[in-house]
C-alpha cells in the first residue's frame, strides 16, 4: 500500500503557502458551514456539489470531500470507494500540507529545547495543523479496511499516535495564541474539542494492559475530560459541533451497550436529540439516533417507527438502509416476531458486504427459533443450506478470524452434530449482543422470552429422563448451562435475584463437564457479579468480576467480555483503577 502522502500533486498546486486559486479562510469556513447543514439535511449531492470544485485548493472544502468518501468507503466496503477515497485524503493532506506553517531547520530543532511562540502562527496556518489532523485520522482508519495486513495495521496506529499529537499541539495552538478573527477561533475549538474528546474517551474504554501500551506509545485516556470537551463543544457554534454531538450519541446509544454493562445516558441524549431534529427534520442520522433512544428505552414500537422513518428519508446512500436493517432486525426479535425480523435478515443477507458469515448464521438463527412444523420444506432445505455457506465467508484480518464470526461457525458445526438442531440460537446472539437489558425496562419483554428458555429447558430435562437409562449426548451440558445462562440472565432483568443466581451458580458448577462453550461460565460469573452491585454488594462484586477476568481464558468472544468487565470494575473501584489497573494487568 502507498504510504506516501506528499507525493500527490493536484493541478492547483503552487509554491507558497496560500496558492493563488485559493479562498479565503473565512468564507471557506461558511461555505463548509454550509456544507454540514446540507448534509446532515440529507442533500447528500447538493453537500458534495458545494466542496468538490474547491477541493483540490481549499482545506476546508478538500477535507468535506474526503469525509463523504470516507463515508462512502464504511458503508459500501467496495474496494473502488475505499480507493476513491485513500485518493481524496491524500489529496486533501497535500492541499492542508500547503496552508501548514513552514518552519526552519534552526526553528524545528529550537522546538525541542524552547518553548513554541504559537503567536507566530496564523489563522490560517492553525486551521491547517487541524485539517490535517482530522484527515490524518480518516486516512490511518481507512488503512484498516484498506489492507488487511499486520503491517498496514501498524502503519495505521503510528498514523492514529501521530495524529493524536497533533491534537495535542491544536490544543496549545487554541490556549496560546491571539486570534486574529473570533469566528475563526471558535470553529477552531469545536475541532479540538471534538478531536480530543473522542480520543480521551475512546482509549478510556479500553482493558488495562491496553491502556499501558498505549500510554509506553504516547496515548493517553481520560473519560472525564472527553466527556467535558464533546459536550462543550456539542454547545458551540463551531462546525464540528454537530460532530461532537454525533460522538456523544453513538457512545451514549451505542458504545455503552456494545462495550459495558452500562446504561448510556438516555435522558441527555433525549434533549440532544430534541434540538437536533429540530434543526435536521428529516436528517438520517438523527432519526436513526432517535429511533436507537426509543430502542434501548424498550419502546419497540416508537423505536420501529422512528427506524423506518430514517429508512426512508434519503435514497442516495442505499447501504444506510443496512443500518437501519441490523436494528429492525432485532426489535422484531425482541417482539418475537421471527417471519418480520427474518424479512430484514435476508435482505442483510442478499445486499450488505459488511459480514456475510455473520449475515448468514443471524437469518440462520432466526428460521430456527421457529417450530419446524411452521417451516415449508423449501424453508428447511434454506436453513440447512445458509448453515453450509456461514464459514464460507469468514473473514481474516491480519491473520486472525473475527471473534463473532468464528463463533458462527462453531455453531453451524454444532447445528450439524446436533441432526440440524439448535437451542435457542437468536436469544443467544440477544444476550451475546447485551440485548438483555432491555427486557428489564417492559415486564412483558422478558417474561415472552424467559417462557421460551423455560420451554426449552423443560424440554431438554424430559428428553434426559428419558434416556436417563443411556449416555447423555455429547452436547446436553453445554445446552443446559446456555439455557441455564440464558434463564439466570432474564430473571437478573426481572428482579428476581435469588432465582438468578441459582440458576447461574449452576452454570459455574458445570464448567468441567462442558464439552465446548466454556465461555458461559465466565459470562455466568459476570452476570453473578452484576446482581451483587444490583444489591450494593460492591467487594463481592469486585471479587467476582476479577475471578472471570483472571481465572477463564481461551473461551469464545472473550475480548468483549474483558471490554465489560473493566467498565464495571472502573465504575465499582473507581479513578484509580482507570490509571492503575489492580493486580498490575
Amino acid at each position: 500500500m502507498e504510504d506516501d502522502e506528499d507525493d500527490f500533486q493536484d493541478a492547483c498546486d503552487t509554491e507558497g503557502p496560500t496558492p493563488s486559486c485559493s479562498m479565503d479562510l473565512e468564507a471557506a469556513l461558511a461555505e463548509a458551514k454550509l456544507g454540514v447543514n446540507l448534509f446532515f439535511n440529507n442533500k447528500f449531492t447538493e453537500a458534495e456539489a458545494l466542496m468538490k470544485p474547491w477541493a483540490t485548493s481549499s482545506m476546508y472544502h478538500s477535507v468535506g470531500n474526503s469525509v463523504f468518501a470516507y463515508l462512502e468507503a464504511m458503508l459500501t466496503f467496495e474496494q473502488q470507494h475505499i480507493a476513491a477515497a485513500s485518493d481524496a485524503l491524500k489529496q486533501c493532506l497535500t492541499v492542508c500540507g500547503r496552508f501548514r506553517k513552514k518552519n526552519t531547520l534552526t526553528e524545528t530543532i529550537g522546538k525541542t529545547f524552547k518553548k513554541v511562540n504559537y503567536d507566530q502562527y496564523t489563522d490560517v496556518e492553525a486551521h491547517a495543523e487541524l485539517c490535517t489532523a482530522e484527515a490524518m485520522l480518516l486516512k490511518a482508519m481507512l488503512t484498516f479496511i484498506e489492507d488487511e495486513t499486520l503491517t498496514s495495521l501498524i502503519k495505521g496506529g503510528m498514523k492514529i499516535r501521530n495524529c493524536f499529537a497533533m491534537y495535542k499541539e491544536c490544543h496549545n495552538i487554541l490556549t496560546q495564541r491571539q486570534w486574529e478573527s473570533e469566528s475563526s477561533r471558535v470553529h477552531f475549538e469545536s475541532g479540538v474539542k471534538m478531536g480530543l474528546g473522542t480520543f480521551n474517551l475512546m482509549i478510556s474504554l479500553l482493558p488495562g494492559r491496553v491502556i499501558k501500551l498505549l500510554e509506553f506509545i504516547g496515548f493517553s485516556g481520560n473519560k472525564q475530560s472527553g466527556m467535558q470537551d464533546l459536550v462543550a463543544g456539542s454547545q458551540s457554534l463551531g462546525i464540528r459541533q454537530v460532530l461532537c454531538v454525533m460522538t456523544l450519541l453513538g457512545y451514549n446509544l451505542i458504545v455503552c451497550y456494545v462495550l459495558s454493562h452500562k446504561e448510556g445516558d438516555l435522558n441527555f441524549c433525549d434533549d440532544l436529540l430534541a434540538k437536533q431534529l429540530k434543526q435536521y427534520p428529516d436528517g438520517v442520522w438523527f432519526l436513526f439516533f432517535k429511533g436507537r433512544l426509543e430502542f434501548m428505552k424498550g419502546n419497540l414500537d416508537e423505536a420501529l417507527m422512528w427506524y423506518k422513518k430514517s429508512w426512508k428519508s434519503q435514497n442516495v446512500w442505499p447501504q444506510f438502509h443496512h443500518l437501519c436493517f441490523w436494528e429492525l432486525l432485532w426489535v422484531n426479535c425482541l417482539r418475537l416476531d421471527w417471519r418480520e425480523s427474518l424479512l430484514f435478515a435476508t435482505y442483510l443477507v442478499e445486499h450488505s458486504k459488511w459480514s456475510r458469515t455473520i449475515y448468514t448464521y443471524q437469518k440462520a438463527s432466526i428460521m430456527c427459533m421457529m417450530k419446524r412444523s411452521d417451516l415449508t420444506s423449501t424453508e428447511l432445505r434454506t436453513l440447512d443450506g445458509l448453515m453450509k455457506e456461514v464459514p464460507k465467508y469468514k473473514q481474516r484480518i491480519a491473520g486472525k478470524s473475527l471473534p463473532m464470526e468464528k463463533f458462527a461457525c462453531k455453531k453451524t458445526e454444532r447445528f450439524f452434530a446436533q441432526q440440524s438442531f439448535l437451542y435457542v440460537p437468536a436469544l443467544e446472539l440477544m444476550y451475546l449482543w447485551n440485548l438483555f437489558k432491555i427486557l428489564g425496562k417492559h415486564f412483558p419483554l422478558a417474561d415472552g422470552v424467559f417462557r421460551i428458555v423455560e420451554e426449552n429447558l423443560n424440554e431438554l430435562e424430559a428428553r434426559q429422563q428419558k434416556k436417563a437409562s443411556s449416555p447423555l449426548t455429547p452436547y446436553d451440558v453445554d445446552n443446559k448451562a446456555l439455557l441455564l445462562l440464558l434463564k439466570g440472565a432474564i430473571l437478573r432483568q426481572m428482579n428476581s435475584p435469588l432465582q438468578a443466581l441459582k440458576c447461574l451458580e449452576t452454570v459455574v458448577s458445570m464448567f468441567k463437564d462442558l464439552k465446548e462453550d466454556l465461555y458461559l461460565v465466565p459470562y455466568a460469573i459476570v452476570e453473578i457479579a452484576l446482581i451483587y452491585v444490583d444489591q450494593g454488594k460492591k467487594e463481592q462484586a469486585i471479587l467476582a468480576l476479577e475471578d472471570a477476568k483472571r481465572n477463564y481464558s481461551g473461551y469464545s468472544l472473550e475480548s468483549r467480555l474483558h471490554f465489560r468487565i473493566h467498565t464495571a470494575l472502573i465504575d465499582l473501584k473507581g479513578k484509580s483503577y482507570e490509571n492503575i489497573p489492580a493486580g498490575g494487568d
